[in-house]
């Protein structure tokens, strides 16, 4: 008797497909949290910028300490392109906000220092995890993030791509789109296998609860006034 062909699979979906799909939930949490409602509408003082632009300095140094020790690594190494580097611009952003001395008596918040730790973790022990994070922050700088420039720019009135918006401006990324598409080819190509990918899946879900604390404490911190 002859043997029945096996019934071919459906493709599967591309992982950058998949991972954009499976964290959506908490992305749009994060993004729409009260903290960064109120930010983006114009509701809160600069006080509030600055100190969300003190986060994400953390979140960032995090990040990019990183770049050296995982630039040869055959899963994270790829994705550490020196255009996406947001630490320096950040620090610019920070001096024009607070002045010289705006590193004087800086700390991060619990839920920052956690995010930043948990970052740290992974560049250290999980290059695959370390991946999530790095895709959660850089895609959104490139995407939401000209959201956020927009309506300080507007509400605070900074310079257009001046500073104090400087960490939203990729100078040196003349096309974002074609960037992203670039990177979510290395998501797609990510050399590990489908456990892994689910595990990454997971850490993405991770950061962007992580992200979400970070806003919920720096909602504490400016609530509106009722």
């Amino acid at each position: 008797m002859e043997a029945s062909s096996p019934t071919p699979s459906a493709p599967s979906a591309p992982f950058s497909t998949v991972i954009r799909t499976a964290s959506h939930e908490q992305h749009t949490e994060a993004e729409n949290s009260s903290f960064m409602s109120d930010l983006l509408g114009g509701r809160l003082g600069v006080r509030a910028y600055r100190r969300y632009t003190e986060q994400l300095w953390f979140v960032y140094r995090a990040l990019e300490d990183a770049s050296a020790p995982l630039a040869g690594d055959p899963v994270a190494g790829p994705f550490l392109r020196p255009e996406l580097a947001r630490t320096a611009a950040l620090e610019r952003d920070l001096a024009h906000l607070g002045g010289p001395s705006w590193r004087t008596g800086l700390a991060p918040l619990p839920a920052t220092a956690a995010y930043a730790d948990r970052v740290a973790a992974c560049a250290r022990d999980w290059p695959a995890g370390f991946v999530a994070h790095h895709y959660t922050r850089y895609l959104g700088d490139l995407s939401g993030g000209q959201i956020i420039r927009g309506t300080a720019e507007k509400t605070w009135g900074f310079a257009r791509k001046g500073d104090g918006v400087r960490f939203y401006v990729f100078e040196d990324i003349p096309n974002p789109a074609a960037f992203k598409r670039e990177y979510r080819a290395l998501l797609d190509a990510l050399p590990v296998d489908d456990l892994e990918k689910q595990r990454v899946v997971d850490e993405c879900k991770r950061a962007f609860r992580l992200n979400s604390a970070v806003f919920r404490e720096l909602g504490e911190q400016f609530p509106l006034s009722a």
